[in-house]
């Protein structure tokens, strides 16, 4: 009897050895754990919502876990090369590919642009979705604060708090959406949008992976809805990923891969 077939730390053939369940029949969640600060309270939001939560950076919970949170506080720079230390780069590209949940916050959802502009200088991000990060057009930065989003019909991810406002707390975002339809049978991603001196991304639903601008861990009731939302999304799922299906699919972007591809989306008229 073979034992499991491991590499990097993490099970590459699900029939051979599954991360075992949690007791209570949760969804396993791993809260990257990579030098980005204050994440702890992510942790417990994510545990009230009905995940059984593990911080951790190592392969085998990044690859294996049900659901990836990567959390993002600080400078566009700064959170890549905190990415890159933890090979996290990579294994956010393998979970995509194998069509594995992802669920980035903040300045982790920048980070999955092209590029990200701070102070004059320009950043290479992931480039799961083309678009470049720059200052918002306000008057007053940071928008800090809580905020009403436009969501696009179908929307799962904001099922029930459509209508609610979520707590915000940033200077840059992404305020133009521009995609090249590349597989016109694929379903174009969910583009959610808020306004702060103009209008910017607030959130992304990409197939496997999804992304928020402001905080849902900070966001009350209506976060703490959208966490179970996505939380709940995970039941059923295989509890090991086919890595080795993920390790040969392009590494290039989520645009490319995931269930989402293709599609132009145009900010719509809103207050702030």
């Amino acid at each position: 009897m073979t034992g499991p077939d491991i590499r990097d730390g993490a099970v590459i053939n699900p029939e051979a050895g599954r991360k075992p369940a949690s007791p209570e029949g949760k969804p396993t969640v791993t809260v990257l754990d990579y030098g980005s600060g204050n994440i702890r309270s992510a942790v417990r939001a994510l545990e009230r919502a009905g995940a059984e939560v593990i911080l951790s950076s190592k392969p085998e919970d990044v690859l294996n876990a049900d659901g990836l949170v990567v959390p993002g506080v600080g400078a566009f720079e700064t959170v890549m090369k905190e990415l890159k230390a933890v090979d996290a780069i990579r294994m956010i590209g393998r979970r995509v590919a194998g069509g594995r949940p992802v669920l980035a916050i903040c300045v982790g959802l920048q980070v999955l642009f092209e590029a990200g502009v701070e102070h004059g200088t320009e950043a290479e991000g992931m480039g799961e979705w083309p678009g470049k990060v720059e200052l918002l057009p306000a008057d007053v930065v940071p928008h800090m604060g809580w905020n009403t989003v436009a969501v696009p019909e179908g929307s799962s991810l904001f099922a029930g708090v459509q209508n609610e406002r979520f707590y915000f707390v940033h200077s840059y975002g992404v305020q133009h959406w521009d995609f090249d339809v590349i597989q016109p049978r694929m379903a174009a991603p969910l583009v959610t949008w808020s306004e702060h001196g103009g209008p910017f991304i607030a959130a992304v639903e990409n197939g496997p992976l999804c992304a928020t601008q402001f905080h849902p861990e900070k966001s009350g009731d209506a976060g703490a809805r959208l966490l179970r939302n996505w939380v709940d999304s995970l039941r059923g799922r295989p509890q090991a990923a086919d890595a080795a299906e993920a390790e040969s699919a392009p590494a290039a972007s989520a645009v490319a891969t995931s269930a989402g591809t293709g599609g132009h989306a145009t900010p719509p008229e809103q207050t702030a």
